[in-house]
């Protein structure tokens, strides 16, 4: 992210307080800038974790490959949160793409629609009286977003690398080291041994790239920058470094105001530098090490005045005072304070199968059985949370933080009506808690952009954002309305938030958060509506996200997803003003409306309705990639085998009938939601199409196709799901363990009250497991039926193992 200083050493006291074993997060006079506290909660998970698995079961968790990449869904993956590295691991020509977490194209801009709120009753006349399209065509004309689109996510640019001496290469091994975060190539040419290494330091703030070989005065090469932007213009910037520097682009009508810089330096042993125009020379070195920085003169939303220049030269200086050994030593010591907090065994994979590259095992794996591979994808997916988002830094967006394309699909921007939520399903469940703090942030952004939208297009108090966001905080609904007049974006990202409250159990998190979700709930409160036809209060106008109902519309009131969502977000509203002792008021009137939500309907098919009406089985695509009336049983509990089994069942003909091929996340979706109805065969067949050649690239990144980053956090939090689910009031052991992976252990997992959980299975039965309890509370554990009462002292661990009469303390 390009910021003031101040926020530049917020990350860098982010990740120097996770290596000392806090949470990782900025101190109070950072987090003013933005990197807000989160929950305390690492610590029971930071005890535990040098208890994980010995040092060679670390060293499995690898990608590589026998040959460079030669596509980008081939190039492995760097980030440190605000700078994303993509390594092609080239022989004799090697490229680094560049990403800046804040380089989107435009600047500060209002979209809200002046029309809009002049039109609102007419288009809720027009739903009620059944005349969709009608209704749809008018919102689209009076009620959308102007621009229509939003601003798209940017490449930064290429550090290009083009060495004299290599023709052919032998011996040739490329590889990401998930446990260190350093991707390295190796191989022999010309008598002598490569070695390459790559890493993006969030302690340090800087790409960093290590070049050396087994013989003295052998490392030779050409280095350049280069960039798409069509501004980007290349310096030298003093005898052993370059200056690329530049302003974004206009998009969509909106103006470029944000200005770029990029800084290397090349710190070699032994050999002569020659400066070659905007490229460097490096003769006959022994080694070189490469440091680049990056950043933009984006602070906030509405604040586009930062000194790239002076914040990259700053960066690079502090980093040049130290050698590669202790860059790397800082690195990977806050990336392991993040990642080895949990651990997956999902058992062992024949030794001829997990000696493939990674590409061959990934095509393999839907006809055979690799649970090491499984159990790859899982910590995968945690490595590529913690690459793509730490405190200080922006969420996560379509693709992370990684895309090289001026003009990517979809924007690579934030769509809130599943794709950024599905982002951080894993984080509280696998102890990332802290990769949650730019989400957070970025909703109390929306909520300032949202309260102007809500008061401009429906004369609402509170805040409200539609479907999709970006950079800049847009709210208004964008596209059209088809696929954003749906007003729920904001008020289902507030989920992921009450998770952290309900994981950690800081009543400081809830308290800090607390205003977000009332505000979210008086813009609700104000504007649902009386349907006519049943008396419920709904939402209207709306859509059931990007499905088009029977009646050439996709607009519509009152569909299943927003009762569910709302039906959350009051409840937590009315929870918080208890433990908070606050707006008791307040919290009857929601109590009030929320009886009058429409309930769960089943269909004549025996489904979960997705709308008011009984419309499932006439709409046009009737295995639509969404199955957003699923909501309530995941990521919600609403709905689930334990307390609603007619509704359970109702869902399960929804899947059924929905069918399981989809989009990479629109399976990753599905996956959570066969755990969730504890069917652990299904599940697994999900998890198999999921992480075959045509859902997952060459470099395990997810395939929608094209790349969006959701489908491999969906995976990871679905396996999670299928070993250990957190829901109810109850923690649930081996809910849905498939029959392919009859031994295992997983270790270091959360679970809610601010509780983490070690397991052991053998012969598809629980062996062991172990609750421990950062705060002290209640707990009920269920195995499979079983269910044990607990109540636990802060900090205290009880061991579980199944006894003749159920789980019982061991």
């Amino acid at each position: 992210m390009s910021f003031d200083p101040r926020r530049r050493d917020a990350l860098k006291a982010a990740a120097l307080a996770a290596m000392a074993g806090g949470i990782g997060l900025a101190p109070d006079s950072a987090r003013a800038e933005g990197a807000s506290a989160l929950s305390r909660g690492g610590a029971a998970g930071e005890a535990h974790a040098g208890d994980g698995p010995a040092a060679d079961a670390w060293d499995t968790l690898r990608l590589w490959y026998p040959r460079p990449a030669t596509q980008w869904v081939e190039a492995l993956p760097l980030g440190n949160g605000r700078l994303g590295a993509m390594v092609w691991g080239g022989g004799k020509h090697e490229r680094i793409q560049l990403n800046e977490d804040t380089l989107y194209a435009g600047g500060p801009y209002d979209p809200t629609p002046a029309t809009a709120l002049s039109a609102l009753p007419e288009v809720r006349r027009l739903l009620f009286a059944g005349r969709y399209a009608e209704a749809e065509a008018l919102a689209n004309a009076q009620m959308m977003g102007q621009p229509v689109k939003q601003m798209p996510y940017q490449p930064l640019g290429d550090l290009v690398l083009d060495f004299f001496e290599i023709a052919e290469t032998n011996g040739y091994r490329r590889e990401l080291d998930l446990d260190t975060a350093i991707a390295t190539s190796s191989f022999e040419a010309r008598g002598l041994q490569h070695r390459r290494e790559v890493l993006v330091s969030p302690v340090d703030q800087c790409v960093a790239v290590r070049l050396s070989g087994d013989k003295p005065g052998r490392i030779s090469l050409r280095i350049g920058l280069a960039s798409d932007q069509p501004s980007a213009q290349v310096q030298s910037d003093g005898d052993a470094g370059l200056l690329m520097r530049g302003h974004n682009e206009t998009a969509f009508g909106i103006e470029g105001r944000l200005r770029f810089a990029a800084r290397l330096r090349v710190l070699a042993q032994g050999g002569t530098l020659l400066r070659r125009g905007d490229r460097i020379e490096l003769r006959d070195a022994d080694e070189a090490l490469l440091l680049l920085t990056a950043a933009t003169s984006y602070r906030r939303y509405d604040d586009v005045s930062g000194d790239p220049e002076t914040i990259t030269r700053e960066q690079l200086d502090a980093a040049a005072r130290r050698r590669w050994h202790a860059l790397r030593e800082a690195h990977v010591a806050a990336h392991r304070t993040l990642f080895r907090r949990v651990s997956i065994d999902l058992g062992s994979t024949a030794a001829d199968v997990a000696a493939l590259p990674t590409d061959e095992r990934v095509a393999r794996f839907a006809g055979g059985n690799d649970p090491q591979l499984a159990a790859l994808y899982h910590q995968f997916g945690r490595y590529l949370l913690i690459a793509s988002s730490r405190a200080g830094s922006q969420p996560a967006n379509l693709q992370g933080i990684w895309n090289d394309l001026m003009h990517p699909p979809w924007e690579s921007k934030y769509t809130i009506n599943i794709n950024t939520q599905m982002n951080y399903w894993p984080a509280e469940a696998n102890a990332l808690a802290e990769c949650v703090e730019p989400l957070e942030r970025m909703v109390s952004e929306l909520a300032e952009r949202g309260a102007h939208t809500a008061r401009a297009m429906y004369g609402a108090p509170g805040w409200v954002a539609h479907h999709n966001t970006d950079l800049w905080r847009a709210t208004a609904p964008i596209d059209g309305a088809q696929w954003g007049l749906w007003p729920l974006g904001g008020a289902w990202l507030l989920q992921q938030l009450w998770d952290r409250w309900d994981y950690g159990r800081d009543i400081d998190d809830l308290r800090r958060i607390y205003p977000l979700f009332k505000g979210a709930a008086k813009f609700f409160a104000a504007t649902l509506v009386e349907d006519p036809r049943t008396g419920a209060l709904v939402t209207a106008p709306s859509i059931s996200p990007e499905n088009q109902h029977p009646h050439g519309a996709a607009l519509c009131a009152g569909p299943s997803m927003d009762a569910q969502i709302l039906r959350d977000l009051f409840g937590q509203c009315i929870d918080a003003s208890r433990l908070l002792d606050t707006d008791r008021d307040f919290a009857a009137r929601l109590a009030s409306l929320r009886e009058r939500l429409p309930p769960h309907r089943i269909g004549r098919a025996g489904q979960l309705q997705e709308w008011q009406h009984d419309w499932d089985m006439d709409a046009p695509e009737i295995d639509h990639r969404h199955v957003s009336h699923l909501y309530a049983l995941h990521p919600s509990s609403q709905i689930n085998p334990r307390d609603t089994p007619e509704l359970a069942a109702a869902a399960r003909r929804s899947l059924e009938i929905r069918g399981d091929e989809a989009t990479g996340w629109g399976i990753g979706w599905r996956l959570n939601l066969w755990a969730r109805l504890r069917d652990g065969q299904r599940a697994m067949k999900i998890l198999r199409m999921l992480l075959s050649p045509s859902r997952t690239y060459p470099n395990l990144f997810d395939a929608h196709p094209p790349f969006q980053i959701d489908g491999n956090f969906g995976g990871t939090a679905g396996i999670t799901e299928m070993l250990v689910q957190s829901w109810g009031g109850a923690v649930f052991l081996l809910p849905a363990l498939p029959p392919d992976w009859p031994d295992g252990e997983l270790r270091g997992v959360r679970v809610r009250n601010a509780g983490q959980v070690d397991l052991a299975w053998r012969g598809g039965r629980l062996r062991e497991a172990t609750l421990r309890s950062e705060r002290g509370g209640e707990y009920a554990v269920d195995c499979r039926g079983s269910v044990l009462a607990l109540t636990l002292a802060p900090g205290e661990a009880v061991r579980l193992r199944p006894g003749p009469h159920g789980l019982e303390p061991a």
